[in-house]
Order: C-alpha cells, then structure tokens, then sequence
C-alpha cells in the first residue's frame, strides 16, 4: 500500500519508515531536513521537504503522493524537556491543532481512507493510587500547566482525528520512548540529566511509567497500518512500572550514580507544579493493542529492554 509518513525522521519515524518498506508498502516521508531527507531516501523511501505548518504545500505533496493511508508523527520538541518552562510543548502542541489540521484537509483530498495518529499514553488523570488505564478512561485536562496544555490539545487532536468523516481513524497512545533519538537513548537530555544526579526519584517514587521502546512504538504502527478498528489504542509495554524501580536501574545501566531521592513538596518547589505530577502518574494497559492490532513488543519489559535493545 502507498502510505504517507507526516515526520518521517523523529524518533519513532526513522524506525517506522524502513520497517513499512520492509513490508512491502511504498513509502512516502516528510521532513523539515536535507540531511534527515538523504536518510529517509536510504531507507528505500521517498522524502519529501515539507512544513507541515503550510498547508498548501502539505496538500500538494500529499496529493502528489497518492497515498492511501496518512500516518501522523509529527512532533517538534526542545531538545530538553524543563517543566517550569511554560511554552515547553507550544511548538507540539501547535503542530497537533494547526499540524492534523493541515493533515486531515490533505488527506480529504487525496481520498486517504485510513489515518494512524500519534499520541501519548502518560496523559490520563491519576486516582487515588497509581494504577493501569485503559482507553476509555480519563484524561488529565486538569493538569497544571505547561502539561495541561499538552493534554488538552492531545484531547482536541484524538477527538478531531476520530470524527474525520468518510476516514478509519486510529489514534495511537504511545508509552515513554527509550532508544535511538528519544531523551532516554545513551546521548539523550533525560541521560545527561540523570548523569548530573538531576533527575530524582519524586515522593515514594509510586508514579507508574508504562514504557516503550521505538522500534516496538514503530511495529505497532506498521500492524495499525493493517488491522485494527478505528478507535484508541495504549501502546505500551508490559511492565508498567514505579519510578523508584525503573530509575535506578536506568541509571546503572548507562553508568550513573544512585539518582537522588525528594520529597514532593520540594520537587514542586525546584521543577513547578508539572514535575510533582509524576509521583501519581497512573500506567497504561496494552491488552486491547495487543488483541486487536496482533502486536507484541520485541521489548516487553523495560528491564530487558534498557540493557539489551538500541540505545
């Protein structure tokens, strides 16, 4: 099948791309970058430079493409996340209301029947203990900022993606990346900061993660490509897990100290609001992911994955 990759060379796109053409699709990728376009065109694919933010030229190189199935990445993250940054996700957040916008628009065109959209699965509200959410269950739009901002416009995103008429929409809830190009690989601002003894387990360190490492976020992609109905979907991997767990063995994977341990009200007072927000953090179930799209994960325990998989 023809399909169209909108931000082909983040960090679940340069994965993805050479696993759909692995399968047998042509493919088309956007990128912003020359360089990053040369590495999509090794990967047996077409690049295409494009601004997603532009809609005309989005729409032309979508019709240009022809294809028959849209799968939106786009992202425009800093290189470091800080939370006491309040336009930290703007640029994100932007691309997911002006961006899928923009995308939509270019894939009514086309005549696109299927649209695989990016999202997160760290976004739901905690409850009173942290525990696994499925699908349908709330996300944390009362947030303080910056975080609720971004999830307010993940919310808007998957509710204006689900409601396209006349497309089968998927909305894809990915886990907390590590590998090759996220903040947890070797050479990632989550690395450099844990490194520094900069990344501390907060609280009782209960806040759940459910993980996921790229090349299983791309796999899943590659299976939505073909199966599934339209709805949401947690891909995440099997062991969610409690922040005083994953974090020191994270570190001594990549050869740092024990991390620091504080108390909530002080990681409020040095991180905002949104850094105290990870000691209710709720995880994310996969069972539906794992049924109705036939994944499984190459990776389906960080405890593995962070020692053994590319990093």
């Amino acid at each position: 099948m023809r399909v169209f990759v909108a931000g082909a060379s983040g960090a679940v796109g340069r994965s993805l791309v050479p696993q759909l053409v692995a399968a047998g699709h042509e493919v088309t990728g956007t990128t912003r970058s020359a360089q990053r376009a040369e590495l999509i065109q090794a990967t047996g694919a077409r690049p295409v430079m494009c601004d997603a933010l532009n809609a005309n030229a989005l729409r032309d190189a979508v019709l240009e493409a022809a294809p028959e199935i849209i799968v939106h990445e786009l992202t425009a993250l800093p290189k470091r996340l800080d939370a006491r940054d309040k336009r930290v996700y703007e640029a994100t957040d932007r691309l997911r209301r002006d961006g899928t916008a923009n995308l939509l628009t270019a894939a009514r065109a086309a005549g696109v029947r299927r649209f695989i959209c990016q999202s997160i699965a760290f976004a739901y509200a905690p409850g009173p203990r942290p525990r696994l959410m499925a699908e349908d269950a709330p996300l944390f739009v009362t947030a303080p900022r910056p975080f609720g901002d971004t999830v307010r416009s993940v919310l808007n995103m998957e509710r204006t993606v689900l409601a396209a008429d006349g497309i089968d929409a998927l909305v894809l809830r990915y886990g907390w990346f590590y590998g090759p190009g996220t903040y947890f690989a070797e050479d990632g601002a989550i690395a450099a900061d844990v490194r520094r003894r900069r990344f501390p387990v907060i609280g009782a360190g209960d806040g759940l993660f459910s993980f996921i490492h790229a090349d299983d976020a791309a796999s899943a992609t590659v299976a939505a490509v073909d199966r599934g109905a339209p709805g949401v979907y947690n891909v995440v991997d099997d062991e969610p897990a409690p922040m005083r767990e994953w974090l020191p063995a994270y570190a001594e994977t990549i050869g740092a100290k024990p991390p620091l341990r504080i108390p909530v009200w002080l990681a409020r007072i040095a991180g905002g609001p949104t850094a105290a927000v990870v000691s209710r953090q709720p995880g994310a179930a996969n069972a539906k992911a794992k049924s109705a799209l036939g994944w499984t994960p190459r990776w389906p325990s960080w405890r593995r994955g962070f020692t053994e998989a590319p990093r």
